[in-house]
């Protein structure tokens, strides 16, 4: 709904003449407010058609077959292959020939959204010109210059007739629309329209009024029509192969479903739900509260930290404890060094009693003496010798020989090799300690991250020029760019003397302000920057003033206004 059109916050009310703004109450704002603000409606749908055509026609020609096929929706699939299949078997395969088919389809719906955008923003241009005219009248007197007004609006209702039926007749001869236009555009006429220097009664101006609300109904309904047949594909359209590959495959998961459930009799599904509930359960016991045995409190908070999970949640005596246990934590490494010096020296005094083992072994068997520092590869080469000679009588010399000797100098050797193992991959798990229990909580920081990702979406709605983020900032700065080059490419038609060109341009133009107005309201007036900017727009949209001096008035938008500033970092 369109706020009255002179109350201080009305977007309709930022593009009448100063004097206007200030009176209420009078039948000839109220007709003003409905006739702009059904304008501004059909251009903006006209808009947001053209916008998603243009891009798609400047697309390389496999992008448009693809288009063509695949993005218009099932029944025009099967249209397509169909048409595809028989244009080929009459005059053989051509990518040429499809692809001017797809161009053509194309700039139909560009031409006849252009042409209709055209004549709509021409007429808002007219109204909006003759307002600002007749400022002065409307404020001293505007029971006595509303007549006139309605006369100059009925005849820009025939303007507008004349030009729309004009495009109905072209696209009426040759279209690849899919079916025909309903209805020839004709609006009603006032009987007053060549009574504009008489003076009207009440009711006359009653039914004049009333003809230009049955006029803007007309204008609906035929811009309506007109713009569905022209329209874009909806999303169900162009992702309806997806939407059908999810819809079979959410069929066979229900099938699959339904063969596990009670009503087939079977408790699989019971006790899956169970046993996720479990492991829920246990998933968060595990990687959210205490993500790692080896992770104390300090660190659980650290992560926390980190990751923002709300820390300030904690009371000062619990806080403090979790600062307390980061600390300890901090000097953990020198306490837990003793333990570390005593498995090593376990694994020495194991290893030197293997070396006396193998000293006293090898002495016996060759009968001299051996140094204190020998090599222990050495003297072990010496009990393997012995072990294989051993061998071949092994039930001899367990009992009188050496076999037992080597057997047991062997196993000390394997639990100083089991030892040895052991120490390192401690050394090895301490020292990544840390490492491990980050890795438990991952789960936790890429849910916590998922879920700050969507509620920034859902708060910042980024995907429009109302929204907080960064893209629509940049929205709102490319609005301006419209503006700009709208401005100047309407002072080039008027130095040009092309004044249907340049009507058409000033009323795009405001177009351009009054989405600007709309994008920028809110921010503006939660940095208390609403008086100024909202001035500035207005001053935009004075059809008297220089364009030099919009142009400035532009620069200045773009380097004042905190909600029109490029924004800090990249997207």
């Amino acid at each position: 709904m369109i706020p009255p059109i002179f109350s201080p916050e009305s977007p309709i009310s930022a593009f009448k003449p100063d004097d206007a703004v200030r009176i209420e109450s009078s039948r000839v704002y109220d007709v003003l407010e409905d006739i702009m603000g059904h304008i501004f409606i059909h251009l903006h749908n006209i808009q947001d058609n053209l916008q998603f055509w243009q891009p798609l026609i400047e697309a390389s020609n496999a992008r448009k077959l693809y288009f063509m096929i695949f993005e218009r929706g099932p029944h025009a699939f099967l249209g397509g292959t169909a048409q595809v299949l028989r244009q080929s078997i009459i005059d053989g395969w051509s990518m040429q020939h499809l692809s001017q088919f797809a161009s053509a389809y194309l700039s139909e719906r560009i031409v006849v959204l252009s042409n209709l955008r055209c004549a709509i923003a021409t007429f808002l241009a007219e109204v909006y010109m003759e307002v600002d005219r007749r400022g002065e009248q409307l404020v001293e007197d505007p029971e006595k210059s509303f007549p006139p007004l309605l006369a100059v609006i009925n005849r820009l209702f025939s303007n507008l007739e004349a030009s729309i039926g004009h495009l109905h007749a072209i696209r009426q001869t040759d279209s690849s629309v899919e079916g025909s236009y309903s209805f020839p555009l004709v609006f009603e006429k006032s009987p007053k329209v060549n009574q504009e220097g008489s003076q009207w009664t009440d009711c006359e101006i009653s039914d004049a009024i009333n003809v230009v609300y049955k006029n803007l109904d007309k204008l609906d309904s035929y811009v309506s029509v007109m713009v569905s047949k022209h329209q874009k594909p909806s999303k169900l359209s162009q992702h309806w192969i997806r939407h059908t590959c999810g819809v079979v495959g959410l069929s066979f998961c229900s099938l699959w479903l339904l063969q596990h459930s009670r009503l087939m009799g079977s408790p699989d599904i019971d006790n899956w739900i169970r046993e996720a509930k479990d492991s829920t359960i246990s998933f968060f016991n595990d990687h959210v509260e205490q993500p790692n045995k080896l992770v104390i409190p300090g660190d659980i908070l650290a992560l926390k930290c980190a990751f923002g999970i709300l820390p300030f949640v904690l009371d000062p005596c619990e806080y403090s404890e979790e600062l307390l246990s980061i600390r300890d934590e901090l000097f953990d490494t020198f306490r837990k060094r003793h333990k570390v010096v005593m498995e090593v020296e376990e694994v020495q005094l194991t290893a030197s009693s293997l070396h006396r083992m193998l000293l006293a072994f090898s002495e016996q068997t060759k009968g001299q003496k051996f140094p204190e520092h020998a090599s222990d590869q050495e003297m072990l080469e010496i009990v393997m010798d012995r072990y294989e000679q051993e061998l071949t009588h092994p039930i001899q010399n367990l009992l009188k020989g050496e076999l037992a000797h080597a057997l047991l100098i062997q196993v000390q050797k394997l639990k100083l090799d089991i030892e040895t193992a052991m120490l390192e991959l401690d050394q090895i798990l301490k020292a990544n300690e840390i490492n491990f229990a980050i890795l438990a909580a991952l789960p936790a920081f890429f849910l916590s991250l998922l879920l700050l990702m969507l509620l920034r979406a859902w708060f910042k709605r980024d995907t429009r020029a109302e929204g907080r983020g960064r893209i629509a900032r940049r929205q709102r700065r490319l609005l301006l760019v419209e503006v700009e080059k709208g401005i100047a490419q309407y002072q080039t038609y008027v130095n040009q003397g092309l004044e249907k060109e340049s009507q058409c341009m000033f009323g795009l133009v405001l177009h351009c302000l009054d989405r600007l107005f709309h994008a920028v309201e809110g921010h503006a007036k939660a940095t208390g920057e609403w008086q100024w900017l909202r001035q500035d727009i207005i001053d935009l949209g004075k059809p008297r003033l220089q364009t030099d001096y919009k142009l400035m008035v532009l620069s200045r938008m773009e380097r004042v206004y905190e909600c029109l500033l490029p924004s800090l970092r990249r997207q």
